[in-house]
């Protein structure tokens, strides 16, 4: 009986400590879940501070480093709250990284700047000067084309007409010999035609023959033949044997144009007017001062940009600069005086030492083309042309063919060719 009751005695002392450590085991329990509480609250900034910066990722590691102790006293099971911090850690260094490449971002522009530069290097091979405007006003073309006059004034000061002349008569037959063939060529055959025939009288009364053999130098000898003797024949019987100083007169005389008679009144009577040989024509357009092609048009608008005063030595002015520099095919643009008012600057040579090689006449050191030039071309370094060689009586003139075949003469040495007009 003692030992039964012994043994309910310790059951009930056993129950009896159960019911008594319950109570505590529940508070103990529901310490460590409020300490998991606290955790979780306060990792949850270092969360939002390791998204907005990568910076403010260093306080948050210190900040686990300090909570690691309480970390090691919480349950294994209930260590999560803890461990979602590791992924912000992990991150953080991976956004410092894409902001360290950044840099390298930026820097790639700067690696491609030296090819954009490289056009840049290329500019100085382009110094052609700049051409004028499409939509150049009349006032701006009007004072553009009177500075190039000025200029090719001071280059040419000696610019003149380049036949030989002593009187009106002469002139306008030596302008009409002149076509399709050089002012020197002319110039070497007239001395023996004026030799032969001093006036329109004896030039109308001529044996058309003996006319041809003198003209056969230089080309289409027949048909100017015709014209020289028959414009001798209207000015002995329609005007005294007198050249007429009235356009509206000159134009009526045989194979005498508006640029032969401009020529004439211009140079034996001193009255304006321009002469729009194939030389004026083509610079003026080079020049961008017309688009007009025929030479009436040309001659209306070219008059229209300068006083009539200048137009005679304006057409002397232009004439030599074509002869000289400004050629139809090999213009030489390297030695041209006028090259930065030039819209067309680069059209021929623009090295300076290979242009200098295609100046012609005086610019060129080359004889020029009047047999007689005046005083101020020789005193600007011309060099008078040579006369025609001598030949053997009956024998045709020095560069002529023989009587009856094709003639094509051809531009003394130094000499551009004449074109036609």
């Amino acid at each position: 009986m003692a030992a039964t009751a012994k043994k309910a005695a310790a059951v009930k002392r056993a129950a009896s400590a159960k019911k008594a450590a319950a109570p505590s085991r529940k508070a103990a329990a529901s310490k460590q879940a409020a300490a998991a509480k606290r955790t979780a609250k306060k990792s949850t900034p270092s969360k939002a501070l390791a998204k907005k910066s990568a910076p403010s990722t260093a306080p948050a590691k210190k900040a686990s480093a300090s909570r690691a102790p309480a970390a090691k006293t919480t349950p294994a099971g209930k260590t999560t709250p803890a461990t979602k911090n590791a992924p912000a850690r992990k991150n953080a260094p991976v956004k410092a990284t894409a902001r360290k490449s950044a840099p390298a971002k930026k820097a790639a522009p700067a690696a491609v700047t030296p090819a954009k530069a490289t056009p840049a290097k290329s500019a100085p091979t382009k110094v052609a000067p700049a051409k004028p405007p499409r939509n150049e006003s009349h006032t701006a073309l009007v004072r553009r084309a009177r500075r190039i006059n000025r200029e090719l004034a001071e280059v040419y000061p000696y610019a003149h007409p380049e036949l030989d002349f002593e009187n009106p008569f002469q002139l306008v037959v030596a302008t009409v010999l002149s076509a399709q063939t050089t002012d020197l060529r002319v110039n070497q055959t007239t001395p023996a035609l004026f030799g032969k025939y001093p006036t329109p009288e004896d030039l109308a009364a001529a044996n058309p023959e003996e006319v041809e053999e003198i003209l056969r130098p230089t080309g289409f000898f027949r048909a100017k033949t015709k014209s020289v003797i028959g414009l001798s024949k209207a000015l002995r019987d329609d005007f005294g044997g007198e050249v007429p100083g009235r356009l509206e007169d000159l134009v009526k005389l045989p194979g005498v144009g508006r640029k032969t008679a401009f020529v004439v009144l211009g140079n034996a009577f001193g009255r304006p007017g321009i002469t729009v040989d194939t030389h004026f024509q083509r610079l003026v357009r080079r020049w961008q001062w017309t688009d007009q092609t025929e030479p009436d048009k040309i001659e209306a608008a070219i008059g229209g940009l300068f006083p009539k005063s200048e137009w005679t030595m304006l057409s002397h002015h232009v004439i030599f600069h074509g002869r000289r520099i400004c050629h139809a095919r090999k213009p030489a643009c390297g030695a041209c005086p006028i090259a930065p008012l030039c819209p067309a600057y680069g059209e021929g040579e623009t090295d300076p030492e290979k242009a200098q090689k295609l100046l012609k006449y005086e610019k060129g050191g080359f004889p020029g083309q009047r047999l007689n030039p005046p005083q101020s071309y020789l005193d600007a370094g011309g060099i008078p042309a040579p006369p025609l060689a001598a030949t053997a009586p009956g024998a045709p003139a020095s560069g002529a063919s023989a009587p009856g075949a094709p003639v094509s003469a051809g531009p003394a040495p130094g000499s551009p060719a004449r074109e036609a007009g």
